[in-house]
């Protein structure tokens, strides 16, 4: 009996022990989770993880604290998760450019984006659109993306866009554009969108792909005229205006971001983690708070993010190859 009473205590200190390994960290209302974004304060990726953290904290999550780790493209904050204690403790933003462009465009990168972290759950997309400056296309009489596309193949060489610099979303959206279209148009680099969007609206460039969060306030004055979204299905928050897809078939190209944690983080701890943030975005608040940012919150499966970020490193492996952007 007492042989058979001490196995029983002892196996059931090492099932309490291994789940301790595996849950502890997460186990306590007071537990600190550090969210790191990889990008300055302030833009769309960064407010909208400081709205998550806080509503995840009422889903049975502790203390979530949004720190902003910028630099390298995204890649500084990002090498950091990687290399986190994998317990839950540190999570980071993932997005298009750390997890899809950035393996392709930088020649030496500090991580691998497809085998150093572990999903947990898409957060948003973002429509990207194609607009254009409203003088210049008055003056050409362009309204449409097929009266566009038409013009650059009257007029080759003539079309030029701009883009937040060499390699970005807005530089392969573009690229993407010209090759289904059968056109030619110069690539202007900028040091950011913000510069990028100044020259649009100064007529230094014709047109750019940007993300619609980014591109709202100018259409809603007028200054830039939407002439197609690059989702699938038309944008709610742009009614009246068509796709590419519409005129170039299968076009479909978007800004996302979401969240990861680092590759060995175990499996239930991904999957508390899981179940917080989803019940974050689903939130009505959150859902308000994005649609102000334009945004759409897109809560998933680890195993749904895992599989799109993977096909997305396919697709940007081809777009960065032909685009010629390199990083060193």
């Amino acid at each position: 009996m007492t042989t058979r009473r001490h196995l029983l205590h002892t196996g059931a200190a090492l099932t309490l022990g291994s789940l301790a390994g595996l849950s502890a960290p997460l186990a306590h209302a007071n537990t600190v989770i550090r969210l790191v974004v990889p990008y300055a304060p302030g833009g769309p990726l960064d407010v909208s993880s400081r709205l998550i953290a806080e509503q995840a904290q009422a889903h049975g999550l502790g203390t979530v604290i949004v720190e902003n780790k910028p630099g390298a493209g995204g890649n500084i904050g990002s090498d950091y998760v990687a290399k986190a204690p994998a317990d839950g403790t540190v999570i980071g933003l993932a997005a298009v450019a750390t997890h899809a462009i950035n393996p392709w465009l930088f020649s030496k990168m500090p991580f691998d984006a497809a085998k150093d972290f572990a999903p947990i759950t898409q957060v948003a997309r973002v429509p990207n659109v194609l607009i254009v400056n409203a003088d210049w296309a008055k003056q050409h009489g362009i309204a449409t993306l097929a009266q566009l596309i038409a013009y650059a193949k009257a007029h080759p060489d003539k079309l030029n866009y701009g883009s937040g610099g060499n390699g970005s979303a807005g530089h392969l959206a573009g690229e993407y554009f010209k090759q289904r279209a059968g056109i030619t148009a110069t690539h202007v680099p900028f040091n950011g969108a913000n510069p990028a969007t100044l020259a649009l609206l100064a007529g230094q460039v014709d047109f750019n792909i940007d993300n619609l969060a980014t591109a709202a306030p100018n259409i809603k004055s007028g200054k830039v005229i939407p002439l197609a979204v690059t989702t699938a299905t038309p944008s709610e928050m742009l009614p009246g205006v068509p796709t590419l897809s519409a005129t170039l078939k299968g076009f479909e190209i978007d800004t996302w971001w979401g969240l990861v944690a680092p590759a060995a983080t175990p499996a239930d701890v991904i999957a508390r983690l899981n179940k917080a943030f989803v019940a974050a975005l689903n939130s009505t608040h959150t859902k308000a708070r994005f649609a102000a940012m334009l945004a759409t919150p897109a809560p998933t499966t680890p195993q749904q993010f895992g599989a799109l970020m993977e096909r997305e490193r396919a697709r940007y492996a081809q777009l960065v190859k032909a685009s010629g952007a390199k990083v060193d």
